[in-house]
């Protein structure tokens, strides 16, 4: 089922419904937000006893913009930028053919940059992508996850949650932003293997920073008064990290960013762009793809008899 065509999903929520357009939350990378646009969500009436969400997808802009902050510190930058372009564009038609039209789901902590990313994979592999929180917020007629949790539960919210995730992976190239705590109920998993995982593994310190710089009002788990939020942040990261490592670990692949800097010979998390993150994630996917067993080979044979046609 291609995402062209209207995705009804029905929320928990007893007679809740909302009418209007999704807007995307800011990501916890300074700047970043800036760097890619959203795609489009519109939301339907509700029906009788439950909200009904009808989610329809925008084609994304070009790649271009992505690196037009860099290229504007002069003709060094200019060319890094246009080099960054051209190995995300070839990155993204070595995997494309593999992928079959499959589902991407990213993966990770709260403020690792799955929603930018997912933006930049979405246009270079012409998919649509989606925000698994934002579909949850429009599902139940919220403006935000925080405003979920307070009015019901998070157990609510994670019932809405894999009810988004299970009609998503119905789908066809989608590139899927999920919430950080998706990936604790097994029942999520089913549903995001029908597709690839990417698990964006940022380290908590650069988290912590990142977080406590543009502040936790739109995150319920983090968001407890503090003097020190730095501390704060770190602390309770540290905490979700330890009861969710395994289960990041599921990933079909795994995007370090410490592995990325050191690659690019500083060592700081920090300086990379999204575009730097997502060239790595195409990597590594395009690592999982060619290596798949023989099942997904047998998939790609039936691809190539088709474009053979």
């Amino acid at each position: 089922m291609e995402v062209g065509a209207s995705m009804a999903m029905t929320s928990r929520a007893p007679g809740a419904g909302v009418a209007g357009a999704g807007v995307v939350r800011r990501s916890a990378f300074p700047g970043w937000e800036k760097q890619a646009q959203a795609g489009s969500l519109r939301v339907g009436g509700a029906t009788a006893g439950a909200a009904a969400v009808a989610v329809r997808a925008r084609g994304t802009r070009p790649v271009a913009p992505l690196c037009s902050v860099r290229a504007s510190r002069g003709s060094e930058s200019l060319h890094d930028s246009v080099d960054e372009a051209l190995l995300l564009k070839r990155k993204s038609e070595e995997v494309l053919f593999h992928l079959n039209g499959r589902c991407i789901y990213l993966v990770g902590m709260m403020g690792s940059g799955k929603s930018t990313v997912g933006k930049i994979l979405a246009e270079v592999l012409g998919y649509s992508c989606f925000d698994s929180d934002k579909l949850v917020e429009q599902a139940v007629g919220m403006p935000s996850v925080a405003q979920i949790f307070k009015v019901h539960s998070e157990a609510f919210f994670r019932e809405n949650e894999s009810s988004v995730l299970r009609d998503l992976s119905s789908m066809r190239r989608l590139v899927v932003a999920t919430g950080g705590g998706a990936v604790i109920r097994p029942i999520n998993w089913n549903y995001m293997k029908k597709g690839l995982s990417v698990w964006l593994d940022v380290p908590l310190d650069a988290l912590a920073k990142r977080i406590s710089q543009v502040g936790t009002a739109s995150r319920p788990l983090l968001d407890q008064p503090s003097d020190d939020p730095y501390t704060a942040a770190f602390t309770k990261l540290s905490m979700l990290a330890e009861q969710r490592g395994e289960a990041y670990a599921n990933a079909d692949a795994r995007v370090s960013l410490e592995e990325i800097a050191a690659k690019q010979g500083h060592g700081d998390v920090s300086k990379l762009t999204p575009t730097d993150i997502a060239i790595e994630a195409l990597l590594k996917i395009g690592n999982f793809v060619t290596e798949e067993p023989t099942v997904h080979g047998q998939v790609d044979s039936q691809s190539r008899k088709m474009q053979a046609l």
